[in-house]
């Protein structure tokens, strides 16, 4: 029985389109039907070439946080690489995020980590489970909030399939905090027609943002685009873990962020003292460039070639395909109110001088008043 179903997800996450076909302990019509739709699901392993970089790295030691509904750890294309992490959706938080009730947290930890049926991009690297959200409400600032937790406990690739369009203060803290602590943050650019501009946390500078392909290469109709978007990576038709020991094919750019986190893991454990910034100049540099010359709005700087990344020297700051360091990451961590314009700091500063001035002369009146003749 295959169907396809569209819930509250596909206002929040940004893969929206699932399509169960299989289970792992007991099959849903031919099991023969079942391996091969698995199979073809995954074809984002032969086209990022995946046995090829596994010789080179599989993301051992590498702690990935994954924000999202929870993760299921029992599932068996993930077992045994699931780390406890925090539920954020109370205050304080509590419990360990290792239940998943909508299944889409799983999905993402599977393009991770899988090593049964659904093979990650990292199967050697461990996933933290950190759940901020479930299948009918979320909140960017308990994403904010899971994104502190994952900085306080040493975590230094974040794994982000979700977008708001509040520009959140918790979130928009959490994220420059993180990148000022070396911390790689990859974020879903989006899904149309749910979104129609990269939301938060893909548009803050420094936040690598992904937009999706196709099987063919090309960007997928669906995907969000915009100046924010940094790479593009496998969105379409790709197959993953679910909740229930259920295996699905998904839509959607979530995929694309979480196979490019994989790659993420997969650099860092090569290169365990390389610079959050220099790991993404990596990618960027050895990308294949798709659509326009150069930068687009579609591809960013184009599709990851992850062995060239893993390979690749050194990479120059100045290199031709290279970012400005301001494009990577921020200087700074702006206090609230930082965004005032010039003038009106200026302004504001003007007047409490004046008042201070004016109090200082009154204060000054009234003594000499009161002084006896």
């Amino acid at each position: 029985m295959t169907f396809v179903f569209a819930s509250f997800r596909s206002r929040i996450w940004a893969a929206a389109i699932v399509v169960p076909i299989a289970l792992s302990l007991s099959a849903l019509g031919s099991p023969a039907a079942g391996a091969d739709k698995i199979s073809d699901g995954q074809w984002y392993l032969n086209y990022l070439d995946v046995s090829a970089a596994h010789k080179i790295s599989q993301g051992e030691g590498v702690r990935i946080a994954v924000i999202d509904t929870g993760i299921d750890p029992n599932h068996p294309d993930i077992r045994g690489s699931v780390e406890p992490g925090v539920d954020v959706r109370q205050f304080p938080a509590s419990g360990d995020g290792l239940t998943d009730d909508d299944g889409h947290g799983t999905s993402m930890a599977s393009l991770i980590v899988g090593h049964g049926r659904i093979r990650g991009i990292a199967p050697k690297a461990t996933v933290v489970s950190l759940k901020y959200a479930d299948s009918v409400s979320s909140s960017p600032t308990a994403m904010g909030s899971a994104i502190n937790w994952a900085v306080e406990h040493g975590v230094k690739v974040i794994s982000i399939s979700a977008a708001h369009v509040d520009r959140d203060l918790v979130l928009q803290q959490a994220v420059e905090k993180a990148i000022l602590q070396d911390v790689v943050i990859i974020a879903s650019a989006g899904n149309k027609p749910e979104k129609s501009a990269i939301e938060y946390p893909a548009a803050f500078p420094g936040v690598v943002a992904v937009s999706g392909i196709g099987s063919d290469g090309q960007l997928w109709s669906s995907s969000v685009t915009g100046p924010e978007v940094l790479l593009s990576a496998p969105a379409k038709g790709i197959s993953t873990a679910w909740r229930d020991n259920r295996r699905v094919v998904t839509d959607g750019t979530s995929n694309s962020a979480a196979i490019v986190a994989g790659m993420v893991a997969l650099i860092r454990a090569k290169y365990p003292t390389m610079p959050a910034t220099e790991v993404i100049r990596r990618l960027i540099s050895t990308a294949t460039d798709k659509g326009p010359a150069g930068r687009d709005s579609a591809y960013g700087f184009g599709v990851p070639n992850l062995v060239a990344a893993l390979t690749a020297p050194a990479v120059s700051a100045s290199a031709g395909r290279s970012v400005a360091p301001s494009q990577i990451a921020p200087t700074r961590i702006d206090a609230p109110g930082a965004e005032f314009p010039l003038r009106t700091a200026l302004f504001l500063g003007g007047g409490c001088l004046t008042i201070v001035i004016l109090a200082v002369g009154l204060v000054v009146m009234v003594v000499r008043r009161r002084r006896p003749e």
